[in-house]
């Protein structure tokens, strides 16, 4: 049975003068702070839409994380060389960081759902051509490279809408959770993707995961045309009108809430996200475990993710400090695994890398999303992705150069460094603008490490009762 429907379609947000600013960047927002129990710690699967939307998602991104690494992989086996893997990430998020914000834009103009379907089965005939070149042995590097950069101009059309449509299928009551789930599927898919890829790239080589995505992109299509039209919360399109783009991102710029995150996605999309980069140097050149151990490190990474993306639907309050804190601790883990001894601790590493990534990124999506009001919501989404995704169209190139040129351990410790570093020096601005201070009280096993109020941490006056 459907769970009831919330009272507004709409959430509202509050006007936040300069007086109250400062405080609001650290402070949660008042309408997520809800603790659910544990029974309903997937509460918006109830809903009918929603709960056929994430099935085929979750057989999306299986077959999805399946093309990814077949696609790495078989690249570095055309061309021996890192950089070549990292010239493939760029071409494939390049379109994201030049074109974003259009995409935002159509997702705000246009249905949501009709987008999506056809950029999943642009998407399948895609990975069918893919398929086709590498089953036919006839495939060379420029034509993953030319593929790539083509999934990427359909990823500009297709995440914008995606990250928008999720609140078309559940309504802002269930928002926060039906994001945590959304990443807890895509976290579980990229357990399993790889570990598949894995298996098929030793048994019959990568063109049947290629062909995997394509009938997944099919079955994703099928999902969408299944979804209850009356069921849907749809929201009014924005019209068409000049300075829709800057109008977006002066909204944007006026929330902290929006522009620390973005911020901190940067740093963590250029240095961070291209992790699958650097495990193709760890395995090929530091390992020497070959295609099975690049898709098990992969694995790793997701498990980590997966306990994240569910330790993230049990989040209690949603604060802007969580958000840069997670994002310091990924950065962390990272230089830890560029120190690791053994791939058995590196392997160990790489799941806590898992973990803090995953509360980072779902702490930021969700902070960006429901600081949005629904009106503008696709264009600041595609801002946010654009930093996320683009981000990477020069982080990957730059890493893999590094990790084939001087060392995967100098590269793999830069890619954590920065991120850390940046972590410290925002949660330091925003502790001043917040009057906040760090109070260690090593007798409190549970919260050993507080943050609170300068004015409270400050000692009392002699005499004060």
């Amino acid at each position: 049975m459907a769970p009831p429907p919330p009272t507004s379609p709409t959430v509202s947000q509050p006007v936040i003068d300069s007086a109250s600013a400062a405080s609001i960047q650290t402070q949660p927002i008042a309408f997520v702070s809800e603790h659910l129990p544990w029974r309903h710690t997937f509460i918006s699967l109830r809903v009918p839409n929603f709960r056929i939307f994430a099935i085929g998602h979750f057989v999306a991104v299986i077959a999805l994380w399946m093309q990814r690494i077949a696609q790495d992989w078989l690249v570095l086996e055309l061309s021996g060389s890192v950089t070549a893997v990292g010239i493939t990430v760029a071409l494939q998020f390049m379109p994201s960081l030049l074109l974003g914000p259009w995409g935002g834009m159509m997702a705000d103009r246009f249905a949501k759902r009709r987008i999506l379907i056809l950029c999943q089965s642009l998407a399948a005939v895609l990975a069918a051509a893919l398929a086709v070149l590498a089953l036919t042995g006839v495939i060379e590097v420029w034509h993953v490279y030319l593929i790539a950069l083509l999934l990427g101009l359909v990823t500009v059309l297709d995440q914008p809408a995606r990250q928008v449509f999720v609140n078309e299928l559940v309504g802002p009551r269930y928002l926060r959770n039906a994001i945590s789930v959304n990443s807890t599927t895509f976290q579980l898919g990229g357990l399993i993707g790889p570990a598949l890829a894995g298996l098929l790239l030793t048994a019959v080589g990568a063109g049947w995961a290629f062909a995997a995505n394509a009938l997944a992109c099919c079955s994703t299509v099928t999902m969408l045309l299944l979804l209850r039209k009356d069921q849907l919360f749809l929201s009014a399109p924005a019209p068409k009108k000049k300075g829709m783009l800057r109008e977006g991102l002066q909204y944007a710029l006026s929330k902290p809430t929006i522009y620390w995150p973005w911020l901190m996605a940067g740093f963590i999309s250029v240095f961070a996200m291209s992790l699958p980069v650097l495990l193709a140097a760890f395995a090929d050149h530091v390992y020497d475990v070959g295609a099975g151990g690049y898709g098990l490190l992969n694995a790793l990474v997701a498990l980590g993710a997966l306990a994240g993306a569910v330790a993230s639907t049990r989040r209690r309050q949603l604060r802007l400090r969580s958000v840069v804190f997670c994002a310091g601790m990924y950065g962390l883990m990272l230089c830890l695994a560029a120190l690791a001894p053994s791939m058995v601790w590196f392997s160990v590493v790489m799941v806590l890398s898992g973990f803090w990534c995953l509360m980072f990124l779902t702490g930021s999506n969700q902070l960006v999303q429901i600081s949005s009001n629904m009106g503008i919501r696709g264009r600041v989404m595609s801002l946010y992705i654009m930093v996320l995704i683009g981000g990477q169209a020069i982080g990957g190139p730059m890493l893999g150069w590094i990790a084939e040129h001087v060392d995967p351990h100098v590269a793999l410790m830069v890619s954590g460094g920065v991120p850390a570093l940046a972590a410290v020096t925002v949660g330091v601005v925003l502790a001043r603008k917040g009057e906040l201070a760090l109070r260690v009280d090593l007798k409190d096993r549970r919260h050993p490490l507080r943050i609170i109020s300068r004015e409270a941490y400050a000692p009392r006056p002699e005499g004060a009762g």
